[in-house]
C-alpha cells in the first residue's frame, strides 16, 4: 500500500491542503498524520487558529475517513495538563474539545493512537526503540509485533511523557536503532529537520516546522511510502507563501 505521510501541523491548516491535492491526483492510496495539531511560536493568543486548524484536521478526516492519526506530545500536553513549549492556556479547553471531536469524527476509534502499523512500516509520533518496549515489559520482546504495539499504545502516561517514548525519542539526535528494524521501517516526526531523511531505519519528517521568527526550518516536500517495500519517495509540496504567489499568478492570467 502506498500511504501519505502528513508530519507535524503545528498550527498550519494549508498542510492539509497540499495533502489532499496528492491524494486526488492518485498518487497514494491513503495517509497518516503524524498530528501535533496545536501550537507553534507566538501563537498562544490566536486561538481562532487553533480552533480553524483543528476544523481543518477534521474536515480532512471527514474527506479521507480511512486516514490514521498518531498523537503528537503537543496534542496530548492539553488533556494530560502537561505544560509544553508553546501550550496555550487560553486555547486549552478549545484543543481538548476539538481532539474529542477529531476521535469522534472518525470511523474507528482504533485510528487514532500513538503508533500504527500498516505491513512493514510502523508510524509514530518519535520513534520505538527495545529499549522503551524492554522498560513496559520485557517479555515483549519475544512477542508478536501487534502485541508490543498493543502495549504500547496502551502505557499510560507515566511512560508515555518520557524522553524514550514513541512520543518523545529523537533517534536524530543519538545514535539508537529503530526496534526489529530488520523487518520494520518507522515514519518519525517531532523533530525539525532540514531535509527528509533515513537513518537505522528511522525516517524522520518534520520538514514544516518553523523558526521563531517564522520561517520554515526544512523543505517543503512529504513522502509517500510503500509499505510493503519499505521504499519511499519524496513529493514536492509548495508552501503557504509559495502557493500564495501560485494562486495570485493564476487568478492574474485569468483576467
Amino acid at each position: 500500500m502506498k500511504v501519505l505521510v502528513i508530519p507535524d501541523i503545528h498550527l498550519k491548516p494549508w498542510i492539509f491542503d497540499r495533502a489532499a491535492e496528492i491524494l486526488r491526483e492518485g498518487k497514494a492510496e491513503g495517509a497518516v498524520c503524524l498530528m501535533d495539531i496545536p501550537d507553534d511560536w507566538g501563537m498562544e493568543l490566536s486561538v481562532d487558529q487553533y480552533r480553524d486548524t483543528f476544523d481543518r484536521a477534521i474536515s480532512f478526516a471527514e474527506a479521507y475517513p480511512e486516514t490514521l492519526w498518531c498523537y503528537g506530545n503537543h496534542d496530548v500536553s492539553y488533556p494530560w495538563g502537561k505544560l509544553e513549549t508553546g501550550y496555550s492556556p487560553y486555547a486549552e479547553a478549545t484543543v481538548i474539545s476539538k481532539l474529542d471531536e477529531l476521535k469522534d469524527s472518525l470511523q474507528n476509534k482504533s485510528q487514532i493512537a500513538f503508533i500504527h502499523r500498516i505491513d512493514n512500516v510502523l508510524f509514530m509520533h518519535g520513534g520505538l526503540t527495545a529499549e522503551y518496549v524492554s522498560s513496559l515489559n520485557p517479555e515483549l520482546l519475544n512477542m508478536d509485533i501487534d502485541d508490543v504495539l498493543k502495549a504500547a499504545n496502551s502505557a499510560s502516561d507515566k511512560y508515555l511523557w518520557d524522553d524514550g517514548s514513541p512520543l518523545w525519542l529523537r533517534p536524530q539526535y543519538k545514535d539508537v536503532d529503530a526496534f526489529r528494524r530488520e523487518s520494520y521501517t518507522q515514519v518519525v516526526g517531532h523533530t525539525p529537520v532540514k531535509n527528509i531523511y533515513e537513518k537505522n531505519s528511522f525516517i524522520s519528517t518534520d520538514v514544516f516546522s518553523t523558526y521563531s521568527d517564522g520561517r520554515q526550518i526544512g523543505e517543503s516536500a512529504m513522502i509517500i511510502i510503500d509499505t510493503e517495500t519499505r521504499n519511499y519517495e519524496k513529493i514536492p509540496v509548495m508552501g503557504k507563501l509559495g502557493y500564495k504567489i501560485w494562486t495570485e499568478t493564476v487568478d492574474e492570467e485569468k483576467k
